[in-house]
């Protein structure tokens, strides 16, 4: 018989809705339980809040006020999912070395370059330190910290494994993140090398053929076709540029709405994808990684398989497979073994379908996921540098055809009248 879970379910505590308080970083000076004098930073939302702290901490506060703006300072930049993976791995590590859990926000806080994660962390650490469990004090900034991080600590609070609970999950925000790069670096580099070759075509349209037009005006001949069709275009593109860029401008503030306000238009973007000449493959393997390492982080938590596939659909990233893993889960639910319903479902590689089945009979699924996962991010890593290297020709190809055109455009009239005089 298939194994459907092993692990213990967890029980989730109720979610609550949080009111983010604006905080400030206060100077203090104090005396400690010894009677030292003391002195340190610390972030609050009042004055009052920081002195309710420090006693709590055993400081009898003599002094305690707001810290003044430094005009020299680095400027705030957005926190990146990058910098939530890169604190995933540094809490990770130093809890693993017995740094308490307060202490180790403190350290990564203060050292941190970028201000807005200094000053998010720093108010983490408040928030523990005045009896917030970890999970709830993370579960207040939902937009650093997704539901799927937030259920993964608190799962390891409440089993006494939160050092080897954020280990895993420091892996799965890393090798999430390396995944997301691979992707957007198979997309981006022709998408950025297309669009220089257009800005560089547009200033030879507005710029540089005017200049060779008032030369050939003095030929008193007639100019081969080519050379008149563009040279028409250029006088369109300068009379005309301004409409041309607002058309371009508008259509993709037009897209972005879209797919930002219709959920048939990102449905439809997402099955659009798939069907891509080499991007397609790329981003179905993507997928199928997403796949088996959340699925394999959430079930080694203890998180019970169906819920643990609930997560698994919204990681996955694609409309296509986030059906396609609802299908499984409600399978799953009613006692159908998982590598049987991802058969079904007809989406899911074959050697993952049996890679997946062996894992069950086995009772080792997360660690057969998690090779899975290891199999697939290996595969779009080698994908992305060979399409690469396919591009690259071809974009030159590309920019050959557009300045190159232009080139013998202008130099064609010349070489006629060379022929003509000789």
């Amino acid at each position: 018989m298939a194994l459907q879970a092993v692990k213990k379910p967890v029980v989730r505590k109720a979610k609550t809705k949080v009111n983010k308080e604006k905080s400030f970083t206060f100077t203090w000076e104090g005396s400690d339980r010894k009677g030292q004098k003391v002195t340190g930073q610390m972030t609050a939302p009042n004055q009052a809040m920081a002195k309710a702290n420090l006693r709590k901490q055993g400081i009898t506060p003599t002094k305690v006020k707001k810290k003044a703006a430094d005009l020299f300072a680095p400027r705030k930049k957005p926190v990146t999912t990058a910098e939530i993976a890169s604190f995933s791995r540094m809490i990770a590590t130093m809890m693993k070395a017995g740094i308490p859990l307060v202490q180790s926000f403190e350290i990564i806080g203060r050292g941190h370059d970028n201000p807005s994660v200094q000053e998010l962390l720093l108010n983490i650490k408040t928030n523990i330190e005045s009896g917030t469990s970890f999970a709830e004090s993370l579960r207040k900034y939902p937009r650093h910290f997704d539901e799927l991080f937030c259920d993964l600590v608190d799962a390891g609070e409440q089993a006494g494994a939160l050092e080897e609970m954020l280990d895993r999950i420091a892996t799965y925000k890393e090798k999430t993140e390396s995944l997301k790069k691979k992707i957007k670096k198979a997309m981006t580099y022709p998408i950025s090398v297309v669009v220089i070759a257009l800005v560089v075509t547009a200033i030879l349209l507005i710029f540089v053929v005017p200049t060779f037009k008032e030369v050939f005006s003095n030929f008193g001949a007639d100019l081969p076709a080519f050379t008149l069709m563009v040279i028409g275009f250029s006088e369109w593109m300068q009379a005309w540029w301004w409409a041309a860029l607002g058309v371009i401008v508008g259509t993709l503030y037009g897209l972005k709405e879209l797919l930002f306000r219709s959920e048939k238009a990102r449905d439809f973007r997402d099955r659009l994808l798939l069907k891509l000449p080499a991007i397609g493959p790329i981003l179905y393997e993507a997928a199928v990684a997403r796949y088996a390492r959340t699925l394999s982080t959430t079930f080694a938590a203890g998180v019970p398989l169906v819920e643990a596939l609930d997560s698994a659909a919204g990681a996955s990233g694609n409309v296509v497979f986030r059906n396609a893993i609802h299908k499984v889960k409600d399978d799953v639910s009613t006692g159908m073994a998982m590598h049987m319903s991802m058969e079904s479902v007809q989406i899911f590689p074959n050697m993952v379908v049996q890679m997946v089945g062996i894992g069950e009979e086995s009772g080792s699924l997360d660690a057969m996921l998690s090779n899975v996962a290891g199999i697939y991010e290996e595969n779009v890593d080698n994908a992305v540098d060979n399409l690469s290297a396919l591009l690259e020709p071809m974009i030159m190809a590309v920019l050959g055809v557009l300045i190159g055109g232009l080139v013998i455009a202008m130099y064609l009239p010349i070489f006629t009248m060379g022929q003509v005089v000789g």
